[in-house]
């Protein structure tokens, strides 16, 4: 049993967030037929409607994402992790199909604007904690080979061996990236405003019911917040 524990130098900063912790176990995640087509198709066609203002920074949900990354210091150009792919969607260039659990968090992301990170439950190390990073904690991205530790001040995911997210969820290790062949899964999801929470909770919801449908895996959720930073997980 570990824990995923948020630490009162997050909590300093965002006392509104709410986060869903979700584990997700015997996971099928090859064929990509499991999941309809449709459903990031869907999603990606509805982007015009989630955030229809020009510029993008005009929509409040974008508004007020790039706000918070105000809040802490950040790798030139980050954003929350969710933006890039609703730029991409609105100037017509949708999201593609990568592989069937990242295509049903990106079709909840596309939809509702939520951020969905997901780390492969075998490779963390110990427990996972939100924090604000004292500086140097060690990093290696996605795609990368050459470590890019955390900078002072920098709010990080971080498992007992090394961060396991940059500024926030902008951008994951490649130490605990999910593939194909994952089996158990360790995903969470911010709620950054008290105001968004009941659309969060109904898309956390949705999200795990596919899981289970379209991947044959099983899942629970938990959340964290100001008043029970800390959960269990397995």
């Amino acid at each position: 049993m570990s824990q995923f524990i948020v630490q009162p130098s997050f909590w300093d900063l965002f006392p509104d967030v709410k986060i869903a912790v979700i584990t997700v176990h015997n996971l099928d995640n090859h064929e990509k037929g499991q999941v309809p087509p449709k459903m990031l198709d869907e999603a990606n066609a509805g982007v015009a409607d989630l955030i229809p203002d020009e510029p993008i920074s005009a929509n409040p949900l974008i508004h007020e994402w790039r706000q918070a990354f105000k809040k802490f210091k950040t790798k030139k150009g980050a954003r929350f992790a969710v933006e890039n792919l609703l730029k991409r969607a609105k100037k017509g260039n949708p999201v593609r199909s990568i592989d069937p659990l990242v295509d049903l968090y990106n079709a909840i992301s596309l939809r509702t604007g939520f951020p969905i990170g997901a780390l492969d439950l075998d490779k963390i190390k110990g427990g996972i904690s939100l924090e604000v990073a004292k500086g140097g904690e060690s990093f290696t991205a996605i795609g990368e080979d050459q470590p890019d530790p955390a900078l002072p001040g920098e709010v990080i995911y971080r498992d007992d061996e090394a961060v396991t997210s940059r500024c926030w969820a902008w951008r994951d290790a490649k130490r605990v990236e999910t593939t194909e062949d994952s089996n158990s899964i360790l995903m969470y999801s911010e709620c950054l405003k008290p105001e968004w929470r009941e659309t969060h909770e109904h898309a956390m919801t949705e999200l795990t019911k596919n899981i289970e449908k379209y991947l044959g895996a099983t899942t629970k959720t938990q959340y964290v917040s100001f008043d029970y930073p800390a959960v269990s997980f397995e």
